[in-house]
């Protein structure tokens, strides 16, 4: 079951990832790649913490309020991990510039997941609803 403290915890356990993979690139990674395949490693880091904090905040209404949209968007915030983030590090690991094409479906995910969020920030936060 998705609930919203299952939706927080697997935001907690990707932040945890996301460090991990983000110290393997700074020490593993850093004299056997380009530095623009470097780069594009960090934005997957990058992303993945800014995102993975979104679906703790995403799972925390949802279990606070009950509001779908909440759960919603923590589930467009997962896809979009493992879509952009996903297939960037597949990419930089691979050297297949294929996985590249896979980015901004998850691009999108992370676009409609934040506008999920704000809505059901709006309708449940706001005291005079």
């Amino acid at each position: 079951m998705l609930t919203g403290k299952n939706i927080a915890f697997v935001g907690a356990v990707l932040s945890g990832v996301a460090v991990l993979v983000g110290a393997f690139g700074a020490h593993a990674l850093k004299d056997t790649i380009t530095p623009d395949r470097m780069a594009t490693y960090q934005t997957a880091v990058t992303y993945m913490m800014w995102h993975s904090f979104a679906t703790i905040l995403a799972g925390v209404g949802y279990h606070f309020k009950g509001e779908r949209r909440y759960r919603l968007a923590g589930l467009g915030f997962l896809i979009g991990i493992v879509l952009f983030c996903g297939s960037l590090f597949t990419l930089v690991l691979t050297n297949v510039t294929a996985f590249g094409a896979i980015a901004p479906i998850g691009g999108t995910c992370f676009a409609a997941a934040w506008i999920l969020l704000a809505v059901a920030f709006r309708d449940t936060l706001n005291p005079s609803a």
